[in-house]
């Protein structure tokens, strides 16, 4: 799932630290790559500071819901579907077709938390903002990141953009797309073929609509995530 879609189980959780560390992989990951920490492996380190253990609760339920979102009925047909609606935008090119379908449909997720008024991305920002401090940087430092002020440089950035803002635009999310598929290749996309991709977005939006809510409501009442 992406960073809205995460924010949608802690939308009334008070604690901002919480809230960080359940976005907190993914952000690691955006600002590098090569970065694979795995804190929730040595909990230990992070066991006599209440913040580093609010961050840790946070990335413990953020890996926990991927898992179950990616071993979900929804998911499979959900991609299988969405795949058929955008084969048409990828022609011969080298973008791997369930590799897309797989990231449009966590995009679209958020673009519909964001239309719909499921989440609010104000709110999701200054979240962000509060638990950005000292001690996040010690939390991240203890958990194997070698490079504090790129991770800094990023999430400010990240912050300040509010660039989850954009999502609610279908164009915006091909848009996101590309940029996501200019990681592993060069030039993935043509003007042409991105118009395209918006279609078939739009159109898997259209069969989405209120359905897509059904799998955070199966993932709110799954057992393993109410021990969060």
């Amino acid at each position: 799932m992406n960073f809205l879609s995460h924010f949608y189980f802690e939308r009334t959780n008070p604690d901002h630290n919480m809230v960080m560390g359940v976005v907190l992989p993914d952000l690691v990951k955006n600002a590098h790559k090569d970065w694979n920490l795995n804190p929730h492996k040595q909990d230990i380190l992070f066991e006599n500071n209440l913040v580093h253990k609010s961050f840790l609760k946070g990335w413990n339920k953020h890996i926990e819901v991927d898992r179950l979102f990616h071993c979900s009925i929804f998911f499979k047909e959900q991609t299988a579907i969405l795949k058929q609606l955008i084969l048409p935008a990828l022609g011969e090119g080298l973008v791997k077709p369930f590799f897309l379908a797989h990231i449009a449909l966590e995009l679209v997720l958020d673009h519909l938390l964001i239309t719909t008024g499921k989440v609010n991305v104000t709110t999701f920002y200054a979240q962000l903002s509060k638990a950005n401090t000292e001690e996040l940087q010690a939390f991240l430092v203890l958990a194997g990141i070698d490079d504090i002020m790129l991770f800094n440089k990023f999430l400010n950035g990240y912050i300040s953009s509010k660039y989850l803002l954009s999502y609610q635009k279908a164009e915006n999310i091909a848009y996101a797309l590309n940029r996501i598929c200019m990681r592993l290749w060069p030039d993935p996309f043509t003007d042409a073929q991105l118009l395209q991709l918006t279609v078939g977005i739009r159109a898997y939006i259209k069969t989405l609509d209120e359905d897509f809510l059904l799998i955070f409501n199966q993932l709110e009442t799954t057992a393993s995530m109410k021990a969060f």
